[in-house]
């Protein structure tokens, strides 16, 4: 019995190609996935090397649609 988004703000995450097919298209966060598995190759094959594990904080983007 709501609206969106006229009365709640609807947002989701990973910016999954069904974003696009919902009405109204939902707006949602996008994740560097190429980036974040090179880097996760990479820290585990320092582990396997024995140096100590890493930690990497990944940029994401907002992706505005007609959800929120």
């Amino acid at each position: 019995g709501r609206s969106v988004p006229e009365q709640v703000a609807v947002a989701g995450f990973d910016d999954s190609p069904v974003a696009l097919r919902t009405t109204p298209q939902l707006t949602t966060m996008r994740q560097p996935f190429t980036r974040i598995a090179h880097e996760m190759v990479h820290m585990l094959l320092e582990l396997v090397d024995g140096r100590p594990a890493g930690h990497l904080i990944m940029p994401t983007e907002l992706v505005r649609r007609e959800s929120a």
